[in-house]
């Protein structure tokens, strides 16, 4: 009896052992190129990326978290590998005219990030749109006003009554 469950246990851990190694073999095959995703390019051949895009379907987590260090502990801000300069570059609307959500499966980082199952948390703080998309989800109805006379009457009657 023992002889049948020890060999039992050894089939069963052979069987396990190839379904794990067929789907790892799988993920690797499916991790092609080819089968990512395709990037939403908002730039042309004057306008490129800040890296080829080669470099950055591989790196580009290692720069924005390198931007991240030099930004929130040495107070160095610069636009190259920003979070916000992605976004704006990278999310486009829609037909409609709509932004995706990072939650949505069309959004840019989210199409490759699910794809390859990375979790990230990078828009627990950050918007996942572009600042003007943001601007409009936020006050949609307000529309831009020139507020120069307004600040030249303000101006003109604050200098009147200080006399």
């Amino acid at each position: 009896m023992k002889k049948k469950l020890a060999n039992f246990s050894s089939y069963l851990l052979l069987i396990i052992t190839l379904v794990f190694c067929g789907l790892g073999i799988r993920l690797v095959l499916a991790a092609s190129p080819e089968d990512i995703p395709p990037p939403k390019e908002n730039y042309n051949d004057e306008t490129l990326c800040v890296e080829p895009i080669e470099i950055m379907r591989k790196q580009h987590f290692d720069f924005i978290l390198d931007h991240r260090d030099k930004t929130v502990v040495q107070g160095i801000r610069t636009k190259q590998y920003s979070l916000i300069g992605c976004i704006d570059c990278h999310i486009t609307p829609n037909a409609q005219g709509e932004y995706a959500r990072y939650s949505e499966e069309t959004h840019f980082c989210a199409s490759c990030h699910q794809f390859t199952a990375v979790n990230i948390d990078c828009f627990q703080c950050h918007a996942d749109r572009p600042e003007e998309a943001t601007r409009k989800a936020i006050r949609p109805n307000r529309i831009a006003k020139d507020h120069t006379q307004e600040m030249h009457d303000y101006l003109q009657t604050n200098a009147m009554h200080s006399r």
